[in-house]
């Protein structure tokens, strides 16, 4: 089971890489005035949702489960976990909403300001804080 917790934390780590970068991109990408740059940034964008943020979102939550049946009864009854597993689908919203940002960039339809990225590209660091402090505490 040590094993499967170990690559359900890595793949955690991947995935919050990229929740991190890819908001970062659409900052640049909303100071980009020139078609090389946006076409560049769209190329990073893509590459980075599709190639290593969604394989490790859903590895982290195909893992997290497999690490919860080995004492299902538990985590069922454990307050902490169910605040945790609140707090992933927060994360997944979070993931899927930075999906559609990507596909607005694409289609030249970003409304959205840099200052509304620089927020935006916060909002995993509580996310990733309140899970860790869930998950080493366990205050329920």
């Amino acid at each position: 089971m040590l094993i499967i917790k170990a690559f359900h934390i890595i793949a955690m780590v991947a995935w919050f890489a990229g929740l991190f970068y890819l908001p970062r991109l659409f900052v640049y990408h909303t100071q980009a005035d020139d078609k090389p740059s946006c076409e560049r940034f769209m190329i990073m964008e893509r590459r980075l949702y599709y190639g290593i943020t969604w394989p490790a979102g859903l590895l982290t939550t195909l893992l997290g489960l497999w690490v919860m049946s080995y004492n299902y009864s538990y985590y069922l009854q454990a307050g902490w976990m169910h605040a945790k597993l609140g707090l992933v689908i927060l994360v997944w919203v979070y993931h899927l909403l930075n999906g559609h940002y990507l596909k607005r960039f694409a289609r030249g339809l970003n409304t959205k300001s840099t200052l509304f990225f620089r927020i935006f590209n916060e909002v995993p660091v509580l996310f990733l804080t309140g899970i860790v402090l869930l998950v080493v505490i366990k205050p329920f």
